[in-house]
């Protein structure tokens, strides 16, 4: 008989997944020692820091962990195709950074990613829950979660204002033009340095060089066309040659950097569309007279320049003689100036903007041509210590500086490019020429042979030819002088003298006698009115080397 009180058999429960423990500290800190709290926060700040969205995972929302996963995923790929990216199209990186849409996409998404990150940061601290903490913990916890943030959140923020910034200086000074191509594998820059003060009508440009670059290798070489050259030749393809078929020849006030001020005033209609009539007509005057074509141009306000090298931090020269410093002047006729203000003294030097730009523009007691070697060696210094340690330091303040270049027309679309060539030409030599002393003799401006200055420039840019057995090698930096295709070293022209190679000079700081150049002795001789004893011992201050 069956037991009708027997306890009926219930059917086992089905195995469930184990809910948490809920004497896991990780999750769930209440209730554990101290010592594991502290290991437990520092160990979420951590998470935070090196996986954004970890800590969330293993210790608070996993939705809100999950999403942030997958954008620190996303981010860490964009990292490793734009490092693939750095090594097998280096231009190509650039141009994504720099571009005007995509650097705002990138200023955007740099700001979105600051503020995530500060926010995990923030609910990684309310995970933390500093109340738990002993009291002697509190603040080392909070305070290494604060420097992570600020590591973190605060690099992206500050990469993206300096993302800002650069942005903002491109637009500024390069132009939305076509881009350029090589020209018999080359690119060639005119720098202008103008100087439009309140009593002048357009800018004239004093200083005028190229630049020309090596497409594929970088390699560097330097022509300075003296301003006072007469007779320039306009490129085949300028509408001034229509009103100058045989050069630039309407008399003694005809010189090369009159014609940025003639066009602009007389001939603007003959560039029509074009920004700058002035620059550009120079640019193909420099283009005819060299034999070669100048792609784009650049413009920089002397005011600009200072401010330039200032935001570098100065640069470093050896000067082969002492530079003045020009006062007022009192005799234009014969070109005299009052006392000068000050001197640059011969040897090496640490030279400010102000003082770069008196030494690159005074011409007092010696010629223009001494006044070209010193442009030339400026450029160099500029170009040797502007390296990437040095413009990252002082970023801002080098792209504020760069925005008073006045005129460019060099396409913003090619940066990458040509940013990519400045880094291959970073420590190469580079070669020099002037189409003047002590390359030409000293009358050669008024009257030029277009065809000899051709060869010349022929000779320094085009390929260096194969050494004969037996043949010398010659430096490739023995400039300035005549140089040949492998920068041979200088040879005398009718009235002038071998130039020295960029160092290979004695400054001179004594007299004929051994006596110590000092500035009071210039001054006396200046306040006697003896010129002539000031000429003689400033005479080789146009030997100049950047160090």
């Amino acid at each position: 008989m069956t037991n009708s009180y027997a306890p009926s058999r219930q059917p086992a429960p089905r195995n469930r997944t184990a809910a948490p423990s809920l004497t896991d500290p990780v999750r769930y800190p209440s209730g554990a020692a101290a010592p594991v709290l502290t290991k437990r926060a520092f160990l979420l700040v951590l998470m935070t820091l090196l996986v954004p969205g970890s800590a969330q995972i293993v210790a608070g929302n996993r939705r809100l962990g999950r999403f942030a996963l997958r954008v620190t995923l996303t981010v860490w790929v964009l990292a490793v195709l734009a490092a693939v990216l750095l090594v097998v199209s280096r231009p190509t990186l650039i141009n994504l950074v720099t571009g005007p849409v995509t650097s705002l996409l990138l200023i955007v998404g740099l700001v979105a990613l600051a503020a995530g990150w500060a926010a995990l940061f923030i609910n990684t601290l309310r995970l933390i829950r500093p109340v738990l903490l002993a009291p002697k913990a509190r603040p080392a916890v909070v305070g290494v979660l604060v420097l992570a943030m600020v590591l973190s959140s605060g690099s992206l923020g500050y990469a993206a204002y300096m993302l800002n910034v650069s942005r903002a200086a491109i637009g500024s000074i390069f132009s939305n033009g076509p881009a350029i191509e090589p020209s018999e594998g080359r690119y060639n820059f005119l720098m202008m340095g103008g100087d439009a003060g309140a009593d002048r009508t357009g800018r004239r440009p004093d200083s005028l060089s190229v630049i020309s670059v090596d497409a594929k290798t970088g390699k560097t070489a330097i022509i300075s066309v003296p301003r006072n050259l007469q007779n320039a030749q306009f490129s085949e393809d300028s509408p001034m040659r229509k009103i100058y078929p045989d050069g630039y020849d309407c008399g003694n006030e005809c010189l090369i950097n009159a014609i940025n001020t003639e066009v602009t005033n007389e001939h603007r209609d003959l560039y029509p569309g074009v920004a700058d009539p002035g620059a550009q007509a120079t640019m193909e005057a420099v283009s005819g007279t060299l034999g070669i074509k100048v792609q784009a141009y650049v413009l920089v306000d002397m005011d600009g320049f200072a401010k330039l090298i200032d935001a570098m931090g100065g640069i470093r020269i050896k000067a082969g003689g002492w530079v003045p410093l020009s006062g007022d002047m009192v005799d234009e006729a014969n070109g005299i100036h009052g006392m000068p203000i000050g001197w640059i003294r011969a040897g090496e030097q640490t030279l400010d903007g102000y003082h770069a730009l008196w030494y690159g523009r005074s011409r007092e007691f010696v010629d223009d041509y001494a006044r070209i070697q010193r442009q030339q060696c400026v450029q160099q210094a500029m170009l040797k210590q502007l390296d990437p340690a040095t413009l990252l330091a002082k970023f801002e303040d080098i792209a504020n500086a760069g925005t008073k270049v006045v005129d460019s027309n060099v396409s913003a679309g090619q940066l990458g490019s040509f940013v990519d060539l400045a880094m291959k030409a970073k420590g190469q030599d580079v070669s020099r020429l002037t189409i003047g002393p002590p390359d030409f003799d000293a009358s050669f401006s008024t009257v030029p042979d277009f065809d000899q200055i051709h060869q010349k420039v022929d000779a320094l840019l085009g390929p260096a030819p194969e050494a004969a057995a037996g043949d010398a090698i010659v430096p490739q930096d023995a400039a300035p002088g005549p140089l040949s295709a492998a920068g041979a070293l200088p040879q005398a022209q009718p009235g002038t003298q071998p130039a020295p190679s960029p160092s290979d000079f004695t400054p001179v700081t004594t007299t004929p006698d051994g006596e110590p150049i000092t500035v009071e002795m210039l001054n006396e001789f200046k306040r006697i009115g003896d010129e002539q004893s000031i000429r003689n011992l400033v005479a080789t201050n146009g030997q100049c080397a950047p160090l």
